[in-house]
C-alpha cells in the first residue's frame, strides 16, 4: 500500500532539513551537506535523512557528530516551522549512492582503458 502522507511529510522535511542546514546551524562540525532523501515510516514516527557531505572520511565523522548533536534543535525548530501534530524522530544517514556511483564509473572508465589497449596491441601484432 502506497502512503502518501508520509511521503509529502518526507518532501516537506527535506526542504526545511536543508534550509536550516544552510542558515540555521553554527556548529563547525558540520560541513558542506546534502540532504538527498527523507523516508519516514508510515505511522509518521521515524524519519531517516539521507545525506551526502564533501570531503573525506574524517570530514564525514565530523558532520555524522554534529548531524548527531544538532537533532534536539533541528526537531524544534521543525516543530515550530511545520504543522505537524508529532514531530519523527531523526535518524541521519549517509547516503553512499554518491560514492558507489563514481566507484562504478572508475571501474567502466578502467575497462575501457583496458579494452582499448587490448585492441592497440592486438592491431599491432
Amino acid at each position: 500500500m502506497d502512503h502518501p502522507r508520509p511521503h509529502r511529510v518526507g518532501e516537506q522535511l527535506q526542504k526545511e532539513i536543508s534550509a536550516l542546514l544552510l542558515k540555521g546551524l553554527k556548529d563547525p562540525r558540520i560541513g558542506f551537506v546534502t540532504i538527498t532523501g527523507v523516508s519516514v515510516t508510515p505511522d509518521m514516527h521515524l524519519a531517516r535523512v539521507h545525506y551526502t557531505v564533501y570531503g573525506d572520511e574524517k570530514q564525514r565523522a565530523e558532520t555524522q557528530k554534529g548531524l548527531k548533536s544538532a537533532v534536539p534543535f533541528i526537531r524544534r525548530e521543525l516543530s515550530r516551522r511545520l504543522r505537524l501534530r508529532y514531530v519523527p524522530e531523526l535518524i541521519f544517514e549517509f547516503d553512499k549512492a554518491l560514492e558507489y556511483g563514481n566507484r562504478i564509473d572508475s571501474l567502466l572508465r578502467q575497462l575501457n582503458e583496458d579494452h582499448a589497449r587490448d585492441e592497440n596491441q592486438s592491431s599491432d601484432d
